[in-house]
């Protein structure tokens, strides 16, 4: 039988194509039934196998950004995904979903840009993407102060974190650009089609994140 989370995300996630496995319908991405406006605050609980991280989130800061995400999490888009791209002391990047039928649908679903409010300090939370107007799934946590590199990008900070800082810096590093391809590069096609499978064969040692939830805003 299928679990209670994997139904939710059959419900948001699918509608109208056929697929394969167990997301025989996959919303398109972009669809007026996916997310909608978020809250103007809240709090996202990533339970890692590392530990948990929360997340404030807020949508002053980011409205494009906060609403994708927000429809994102609900969706339970990113249980059980990778984190796949980490640079010691730097960033932790996560965000291609473990399925790849779901993946590649998401991958150019892009959203537009906003204006940022707050600056790539150490815990604040952006989108990764290399062409404007290029967000999709794809998020990082600044593990330091990036101001002086990622504000100029501009990597716009939807989120900070809250909870969890010492486990966003456990996070394993030791692949560094090599599991993700680095998303500069767009060398991420193996992610993308292999999906977790690829991940834990080739990159047995990443850390994963097992559950997300949505938390009030204290």
């Amino acid at each position: 039988m299928m679990h209670a989370r994997h139904l939710v995300l059959a419900a948001v996630l699918a509608m109208g194509c056929a697929g394969r496995g167990g997301h025989e319908q996959l919303l398109q991405p972009g669809d007026a039934e996916f997310g909608g406006r978020a809250p103007e605050a809240f709090r996202v609980r990533l339970d890692t196998t590392q530990g948990p991280i929360v997340l404030e989130v807020r949508r002053a800061w980011a409205p494009h950004g906060v609403d994708r995400f927000h429809g994102l999490v609900r969706a339970g888009y990113y249980d059980d995904t990778a984190i796949f791209r980490v640079r010691a002391g730097v960033f932790a990047q996560f965000g291609i979903h473990g399925d790849p039928a779901i993946a590649r649908r998401w991958r150019t679903s892009t959203i537009q840009d906003d204006p940022r409010v707050l600056s790539n300090t150490r815990g604040a939370v952006a989108y990764a993407f290399k062409d404007p107007n290029g967000r999709t799934t794809q998020v990082f946590i600044n593990l330091r102060d990036n101001r002086a590199a990622f504000d100029v990008e501009p990597f716009v900070p939807f989120a900070r974190v809250v909870e969890g800082m010492e486990v966003a810096e456990a996070l394993y590093a030791g692949y560094g650009e090599r599991a993700g391809g680095g998303i500069r590069a767009g060398k991420q096609d193996p992610v993308f089609e292999g999906g977790n499978a690829y991940l834990r064969r080739d990159f047995p040692n990443l850390d994963y994140i097992k559950r997300v939830t949505l938390e009030a805003s204290p």
